[in-house]
């Protein structure tokens, strides 16, 4: 039996508010996230991401109090990333109550950190997240640092590669082009990093109807991330699973849906 799909909604925060834009610009208040995460917990959600956006680009770590708060209020995994640098930042986010923990830009400027973190806590813990867009490498998608601010001239998909062999538990891919912009998910930078990932991978960026999350599952994701269409309302977690259940994908029912 094939394992259910895990539909993730994401909390971006800054300055104590969701946030949310259109390819990682303009971004706008959506809301407060002690009070989004109890929503999408009662509503089914299989996991939450909590993502500090700018903690990096501000050179401090991501808000413990506010982490430890959240995880206090859920009963399902929680990952949290912004501003991951060091194995003792894991360590913290994990005592305050985080699940799994996120690395983007740290990961890509020293590399042998999720060798590092991996050995300590076990890849289990460590998620890769990529925010990625189209240009000139050999794959034809890059990588990008500090919140999709900064273009590096790495390989997205060699990076991949890399980070499963260094030791990383999970690869998040989210894509800068199609980021907020409803039109549905990144198909080709998808596949791409599936055919290269030996770890499970989740998709990001792009999520409008139902039918984009189906057509995602259909590429062989193990997860699906979304933030606006949950936050706007748009569509709920169990208009969504009950769409991926129809269409013949295993889903994790939940006793909250309501």
């Amino acid at each position: 039996m094939s394992l259910a799909i895990r539909i993730i909604p994401c909390l971006d925060v800054a300055g104590a508010r969701v946030v949310k834009g259109v390819n990682f610009e303009n971004l706008r208040d959506a809301g407060d996230p002690l009070e989004l995460a109890n929503r999408y917990y009662l509503a089914g959600a299989d996991e939450l991401t909590f993502l500090d956006v700018n903690a990096t680009t501000e050179n401090r770590k991501t808000m413990f109090d506010l982490v430890s708060e959240t995880a206090e209020s859920l009963f399902i995994p929680l990952t949290v990333g912004g501003g991951v640098r060091t194995v003792d930042d894991v360590a913290q986010l994990l005592s305050a109550g985080a699940d799994k923990v996120s690395i983007a830009s740290a990961a890509l400027n020293n590399p042998s950190v999720i060798s590092e973190i991996s050995a300590k806590f076990g890849n289990q813990v460590l998620v890769l997240s990529l925010d990625a867009k189209r240009g000139g490498s050999r794959s034809g998608f890059v990588a990008t640092k500090s919140g999709g601010r900064e273009t590096t001239t790495t390989d997205a998909i060699e990076w991949v590669k890399r980070a499963c062999d260094l030791g990383i538990g999970e690869v998040l891919i989210n894509s800068i082009d199609a980021d907020g912009t409803k039109l549905g998910f990144d198909a080709p930078m998808i596949e791409a990093v599936l055919q290269n990932s030996s770890v499970p991978v989740i998709a990001s960026g792009g999520a409008g109807s139902v039918d984009d999350f189906v057509r995602v599952a259909a590429l062989g994701v193990d997860a699906i991330l979304a933030a606006s269409v949950f936050h706007n309302g748009t569509l709920t977690i169990n208009q969504v699973k009950r769409a991926l259940k129809e269409s013949g994908y295993q889903v994790r029912e939940s006793v909250n849906v309501n």
